[in-house]
């Protein structure tokens, strides 16, 4: 029987040096994160690794710490960071201060531009920002209401996902902001990550963007008890879990992958059907689940980790038996 692993969900999924900077971040220290950005040699990295130290450093003060003492680019990066991070917290909770401090991200998102043009990362958090611009669309911004790349796709925040694609071409980050953007306007999300996996180039993460469309269906339906066993075995669901694995998976490269990424992966290919599929993904994955998606497909959220460990269970292979008779020839 193939043996369970140990489960121990962190932030930093698959990327080890980032663990103890974000310890140092949660303790307001800043010296490790100033360290590790100037050391991070990939916008795909830079992103992924900024997002999560926002994430860390919202709740408290060590980004405000480390303005007190050097204004540089990369403190510029990460305040309009933080700043957005706390912006989408306030407007998710209906804060009375939520248009002064999104005001306050969006004035840091344009200074980190200023600073720097070449850095894809105010962009993307520029580009965070749209979600909470969703009103009607004659009533929006005009930068989140340009035209889209194709017929048949909806208007939205067109022209700050090209200035990411022009410094950062497929970044993982980039097109699920714009997916949250199109989301929280409720117009055409099905239709858009349709046509973003089908232009995408062989390992690009954007492939991946119908899963978590469906995830989302597919936990929708749950809480209506609407859910169907045989929903990922149908099309076009299966078509894009394939491709998740034949299109990402198997073009991508280790060091860039997203541990969230893989979990949506595998549970899809699992629940699909795909167990050639999913074996290497499960393998890759290791012990770095992610509580989504498989909390949205367990009997109760808080068993996310024995729905993972089910699921890798049965899609890996046991371990090939030795033979009785082999093993006394063996021993002699």
């Amino acid at each position: 029987m193939t043996a369970t692993v140990d489960v121990s969900y962190h932030p930093a999924g698959l990327d080890e040096p980032l663990r103890p900077v974000l310890e140092d971040v949660r303790a307001g220290r800043w010296r490790a994160m100033r360290t590790l950005l100037a050391n991070t040699g990939s916008w795909a990295l830079r992103t992924a690794r900024s997002q999560v130290l926002a994430a860390a450093a919202a709740p408290g003060d060590s980004v405000e710490a480390w303005g007190a003492e050097r204004r540089e680019h990369d403190w510029l990066m990460m305040h309009a960071r933080v700043q957005t991070q706390r912006a989408l917290r306030a407007h998710r909770d209906r804060a009375p201060s939520a248009l002064p401090i999104e005001g306050a991200a969006r004035r840091a998102c344009h200074a980190a531009i200023r600073s720097w043009p070449q850095d894809p990362v105010p962009w993307v958090t520029l580009l965070a920002l749209a979600q909470i611009d969703n009103g009607p669309l004659w009533n929006r911004q005009p930068e989140h209401r340009m035209p889209p790349w194709e017929r048949g796709l909806p208007a939205g925040p067109w022209g700050l996902l090209a200035e990411i694609q022009r410094r950062d071409p497929d970044s993982r980050e980039g097109w699920h902001r714009m997916l949250q953007a199109l989301d929280a306007y409720q117009e055409g999300v099905t239709d858009f990550v349709r046509w973003a996996s089908s232009h995408a180039p062989p390992g690009s993460p954007r492939t991946l963007l119908p899963l978590y469309v469906y995830v989302e269906i597919y936990r929708q339906r749950q809480a209506t008890k609407a859910g169907a066993p045989l929903f990922w075995t149908t099309d076009p669901v299966a078509f894009y879990t394939a491709r998740a694995a034949t299109h990402w998976f198997a073009h991508s490269v280790e060091a860039t992958r997203s541990a969230l990424d893989l979990n949506y992966t595998a549970q899809a290919l699992h629940f699909g059907g795909f167990r050639d599929l999913a074996v290497p993904v499960f393998k890759a994955i290791g012990p770095h689940a992610t509580p989504a998606p498989w909390k949205y497909v367990a009997a109760a959220p808080q068993l996310w980790g024995e729905e993972f460990q089910r699921a890798r269970r049965r899609s890996l292979p046991e371990p090939a038996r030795t033979h009785p008779a082999h093993r006394a020839r063996t021993r002699r």
